[in-house]
């Protein structure tokens, strides 16, 4: 029964590892953008986070692609054998 709390708490631990708040999130944002020499509320400190946002979303479509084409690609409706 140890080893099963154990791996319990381990899958939990790993689980939990990767969540990331919008609030860490835009943190994070902010600090790369102040490292690259923007100043916060300048127009080219918007533009770096909007080029963040952009490429985080650039990224999640290109994740969600190759999951989909690994699966067949999308489904229209009809059979495909």
């Amino acid at each position: 029964m140890t080893v099963s709390k154990l791996a319990a708490g381990l899958l939990l631990a790993l689980l939990c590892s990767g969540c990331v708040t919008m609030e860490e999130r835009r943190a994070a944002d902010e600090a790369r953008c102040r490292s690259y020499g923007f100043r916060v509320g300048s127009e080219g400190f918007a533009n770096c986070l909007l080029q963040v946002d952009l490429d985080r979303s650039a990224d999640r479509r290109y994740q969600f692609d190759r999951f989909d084409a690994g699966f067949g690609g999308p489904w229209y409706g009809w059979r495909r054998w």
